[in-house]
């Protein structure tokens, strides 16, 4: 495992002044972290002050923790385009450089808070990004941090598991036994703490980069254990296991850390564990792969259509970690398909042409592709250019580096927000569409314009609207993508509008049929949307928009990862052709605040009484960088009598609810929400 970051290190002048280590005697002697002090002094990497001064119990700033990595990388210095950092400060380039590799991010209106005093918790987030990076396997899921429940980052605890098993970060004896600790997230990371974690993460460079022992004779074949763990490596296109058998998953995986030619640990021919590649869901017999939250596989996450692309990001002797959505999640080795890197035949990609986003998708059992439009391109992308996201908000190029964070406004725009066009309009953008079907001239939109079951739909999804606050531009979208735009031989011969009931094992053309279409679009909103997706208080209730895999109904309702992203497009195009009068006219945000315990109250009213809590969110992961919370319309922000501020929401509630109808608008602390995309 070699260093991937090779570069050279600008001569930068700093308003520190680099000190001989033997004038800090006073400050350094007896110090329990002095030798990393030192060390980290005599490279470079820490420099002291005007005055000779290290102080190294001195809180470390974020601009000066990412001035830190980017020496002890080795990076070449970048512009930085934060718009809080003065690029002509002293440690603009080492931050542009941290920047680009993506291990350090803003927020989304583009700020790094230099200023800020970067947490334990934070520190050990970037430090696991760094090890990611370099291609350490993910470990330390034994680790017992005992102070969990003063993490509040999304992978925070993850994080410090993972540098406690390598020795990076630990923190106090813990009382459960050797793995435990107490790792004080929210306490601030100091001068002497920081140099001893970059020190270490060095020689576990050093370590890895050592020439391996020579290899023993080779031993006599063993008789084949269809138990036993094999390593192997990739030649001439295949995976060539070795003749050793090992008894025990961690004994081979010792094997394949020590080894720069072994690439993979198999079992029953199986891959299990790679060092770099990619993950899809297998072929299963119910033809999507289940991805739970737990190890022990008792709680599901979500799940995924088989042959579909996943991020791999680590292996147990029982299951693969993989991220989908923004969500990291546990599968059983048996329905995940591990491909090393060097065996790849395609994958998922992001495209800016004309302004809009194309997502090319990959089935990796098919070996086929299929695209897509999900909205506008994020400015910040070129044209033309392949990027990469698994949650279609984050994307990055080739080497990980995060290139764009965007929210598409339509697939986190909430369902409960009526539209702003009339049945007729709705019913003319039907005919319109049809017509360009049509046009195609592909056999199956043959007369589409008639003989669409979308026809006339529009008086009807007006209606619903109304009775039920579910947007008629939403449902009539799920309709196009679900019946490929009415014409579909579940819509014409089922009238299943919804691809209700069409789970992925069936076989059936009608698992549901419907006297009329008009009665699928009652079941989808009344069965399905209403009582379990967009509701909160529903069984899978993530959120009151399409979404992703991590927010949203797509985390229940399809087993497509892109269903939200899909529905998003045929939003957007409906909006385009019809002036472009819904898009980005309201500003969208998040729940930005997590506890496993405790859901955030929605109140009535501003301020909080023994009367105006109206429901509480379920607790929910934020996902990576906080980024998927459940999302929120934001209308307006108000004070309360006490002087706290409250944002002003859509109601995520049904307009029923045991009889009694709930308000339109409520209320939620601001504090506990993010903006996600401004209105115009």
């Amino acid at each position: 495992m070699f260093k991937k970051i090779i570069a050279s290190l600008l001569a930068i002048v700093l308003v520190w002044t680099i000190v001989p280590t033997s004038s800090h005697a006073d400050e350094l002697d007896g110090l329990t972290l002095e030798k990393e002090m030192r060390e980290m002094i005599s490279r470079g990497i820490i420099k002291g002050y005007t005055g000779g001064k290290v102080y190294p119990k001195a809180e470390v700033r974020r601009s000066d923790f990412a001035a830190f990595l980017a020496r002890t990388l080795k990076l070449q210095n970048e512009i930085p385009n934060f718009v809080d950092v003065n690029k002509s400060a002293a440690v603009a380039g080492e931050i542009g450089a941290i920047q680009k590799t993506g291990f350090m991010t803003g927020t989304l209106d583009g700020k790094f808070m230099p200023d800020k005093v970067i947490t334990r918790e934070e520190m050990a987030l970037t430090m696991s990004r760094v090890l990611e990076a370099h291609n350490y396997t993910r470990t330390g899921q034994d680790i017992i941090i005992e102070d969990h429940k003063s993490f509040t980052l999304n992978g925070g605890i993850v994080a410090a598991q993972w540098l406690a098993s390598v020795d990076l970060m630990k923190g106090g004896s813990g009382t459960q036994g050797p793995k435990s600790f107490i790792f004080k997230p929210k306490d601030s990371s100091l001068r002497d703490q920081v140099a001893a974690v970059l020190y270490r993460f060095i020689q576990l460079e050093e370590n890895m980069t050592t020439p391996e022992p020579p290899k023993p004779p080779t031993e006599p074949e063993q008789p084949n254990n269809p138990d036993a763990y094999k390593v192997g490596s990739i030649q001439n296109g295949k995976v060539v296991e070795t003749s050793a058998q090992y008894k025990s998953y961690d004994e081979a995986l010792k094997v394949l850390s020590n080894s720069n030619d072994l690439r993979v640990i198999v079992k029953n021919k199986d891959i299990i564990k790679m060092k770099t590649g990619l993950a899809f869901a297998a072929a299963t017999p119910g033809n999507t792969t289940i991805i739970y939250e737990d190890t022990a596989f008792k709680q599901q996450l979500t799940y995924v259509q088989k042959g579909r692309e996943l991020k791999h990001r680590g292996s147990g002797p029982d299951y693969a970690i993989i991220e989908i959505g923004g969500r990291t999640g546990y599968v059983k080795h048996n329905e995940v398909d591990l491909v090393p890197k060097e065996l790849v035949t395609g994958r998922d990609s992001y495209k800016s042409q004309n302004g809009l986003l194309y997502h090319s998708t990959y089935n990796n059992l098919s070996k086929s592709y299929g695209t897509y439009v999900t909205g506008p391109a994020p400015d910040s992308l070129v044209p033309n250019r392949d990027y990469y996201s698994y949650d279609g908000v984050r994307f990055t190029d080739e080497a990980g580096r995060i290139q764009a964070t965007e929210f598409q406004y339509f697939q986190f725009l909430s369902a409960r927000v009526a539209s702003v066009y009339t049945a007729q309009q709705l019913d003319a953008v039907i005919q319109q569409l049809l017509t360009e079907r049509q046009a195609t001239g592909a056999s199956r939109y043959a007369n589409a314009t008639t003989k669409s079951k979308l026809v006339g739909l529009g008086s009807k999804l007006k209606t619903l609207e109304g009775q039920h606050r579910v947007n008629a531009l939403f449902m009539l979208a799920a309709a196009i993508h679900e019946s490929d735009f009415g014409v579909s031989e579940k819509a014409m011969t089922c009238n299943n509008l919804f691809g209700i009931k069409a789970y992925d094992s069936s076989t059936k053309v009608c698992e549901t049929k419907f006297a009329k279409p008009e009665d699928s679009v009652n079941s989808f909103v009344g069965d399905y949307m209403n009582k379990n997706y967009l509701n909160p208080l529903g069984a899978y209730a993530n959120g009151a928009v399409s979404g992703n895999k991590s927010v949203g109904a797509n985390v229940r309702y399809a087993s497509d990862p892109d269903w939200g992203a899909k529905i998003a497009g045929h939003l957007y195009t409906i909006d385009s052709k019809l002036g472009g009068k819904e898009y980005k006219r309201l500003t969208l945000g998040r729940i930005n605040y997590y506890n496993k315990y405790n859901g955030v109250n929605v109140r009535t009213s501003p301020g909080v009484t023994n009367s105006n809590l109206l429901f509480s969110y379920k607790p929910k992961p934020l996902g990576e960088d906080d980024l998927f919370g459940y999302p929120v319309v934001i209308v307006d922000e108000v004070t309360a009598a006490d002087g706290q501020k409250w944002y002003k929401i859509v109601n995520d509630m049904n307009p029923l609810h045991n009889g009694k109808p709930t308000p339109e608008f409520v209320y939620v602390l601001s504090e506990l929400v993010a903006v996600s995309s401004n209105k115009k």
